[in-house]
């Protein structure tokens, strides 16, 4: 369970990201962040993970106050929550697989990651990830060869073989063609509804959030605007959400 209790976040340039937001997100929840650049949606989602500190207020992510953990303590909870990016980090020049390997890195010393080694155990363990996500057969070639779509179901696949009870997910469309956008959205669904892993995506174009999420939460200047189940958002909402009516480049897809 992740609880925001009145949590604010100013930058050091004074600059107010959050203002005093309360949420609650259930276990097996799969949730979009929507509104316009600089809203706060990215400060949002990447405060879960202490990505960026809160300035005021109470976190919660599974009984854990994230404001009060570092070092080692904050390293071993991030284990529980796996990241997704728009530019996939990935190391190119290395093979698929060894980009998922990458995952259990932190389990590992110094010497054990320089030279590669990982246990038949894990190394199953990513072919199954690959596996979830339809793209095993590319286990073994260079990550570079892949199509952007490609690499950002290696990118979820990663998360997937560090066994995380919760996945944030920022922009992991942003990049693609729709076809491909849809696509990788389908995998976080079939991932979300078959693990019941927490999925929270921050996510720009309107018509796939409400597609694929199951609760749509909206921000506008910092604030929660709305909050609750896709089948509820209207225009009217949208317009609140955005300050204006959204354009179709928001939407992505037009609707039927």
């Amino acid at each position: 369970m992740i609880e925001f209790n009145n949590v604010s976040k100013v930058y050091s340039n004074g600059c107010k990201a959050l203002s005093n937001v309360s949420l609650t997100i259930e276990q097996g929840e799969f949730v979009a962040i929507i509104g316009l650049s600089g809203a706060g949606k990215s400060t949002l989602l990447r405060s879960i993970n202490k990505m960026h500190s809160i300035s005021d207020g109470i976190l919660n992510v599974n009984g854990v106050e994230v404001s009060k953990i570092k070092g080692k303590e904050l390293r071993k909870f991030r284990r529980n929550i796996g990241m997704v990016f728009q530019s996939f980090n990935l190391v190119r020049r290395t093979s698929v697989i060894n980009n998922v390997l990458s995952s259990k890195a932190a389990d590992k010393n110094v010497l054990e990651v320089l030279f590669g080694y990982y246990s038949k155990e894990e190394k199953i363990s990513a072919l199954e990830a690959l596996d979830k996500v339809g793209i095993l057969e590319k286990a073994y070639i260079r990550a570079d060869q892949l199509s952007g779509g490609q690499m950002q179901r290696v990118a979820l696949a990663r998360t997937l073989a560090q066994n995380p009870k919760i996945i944030l997910a920022d922009e992991p469309v942003a990049s693609l063609d729709p076809i491909m956008a849809s696509s990788v959205m389908e995998d976080f669904t079939k991932i979300n509804k078959e693990t019941n892993i927490t999925v929270i995506i921050n996510i720009h174009h309107v018509d796939l959030a409400l597609k694929y999420a199951d609760r749509i939460i909206g921000i506008r200047a910092g604030e929660i605007v709305f909050d609750g189940p896709s089948a509820n958002i209207t225009d009217d909402i949208l317009t609140e959400i955005y300050g204006r009516e959204i354009n179709d480049d928001e939407r992505m897809i037009k609707n039927d």
